[in-house]
């Protein structure tokens, strides 16, 4: 994965993992991702740690204040673990690919990260995402 790929799993990752805390999925990704950041020496430390910030998300009620922080601090600890371990930025998109369909896919050896931010206008804030389009018609 180069360099601003993985700076963009830093950004898409920490706001995909807060938002996939507040889902019921988060009971199945929730070990990976702990291993994750654990790295299979501190799993129940980092489980922990993440049982944390979950808390805080949905105690959040979609308090978009709280929410960011909460990005913020998972962006700061991906960006840590991505200096030290850059394959885990992999990792965590495998992961995310599978609880996060249609925001992270890979096509071959193309990784593809659909991203949509709160601060963006396109189209009057409409916005279509689509992978090849055949036979389109008007």
């Amino acid at each position: 994965m180069d360099a601003e790929l993985v700076q963009e799993m830093v950004r898409s990752g920490a706001t995909s993992v807060a938002g996939l805390m507040a889902t019921a999925a988060w009971n199945q990704a929730s070990s990976r991702i702990a291993r994750l950041f654990g790295r299979g020496e501190r799993d129940e430390e980092a489980s922990a740690e993440l049982e944390v910030i979950r808390a805080e998300v949905l105690e959040a009620d979609g308090d978009q204040e709280v929410l960011a922080d909460q990005a913020a601090a998972l962006r700061n600890r991906l960006r840590a673990l991505f200096r030290t371990e850059p394959q885990a930025a992999e990792e965590l998109f495998e992961i995310l690919a599978e609880f996060a369909p249609g925001r992270f896919n890979k096509v071959g050896g193309t990784y593809i990260i659909n991203t949509i931010d709160g601060n963006s206008t396109v189209n009057s804030d409409l916005v279509i995402q689509a992978g090849i389009i055949h036979e389109m018609r008007h």
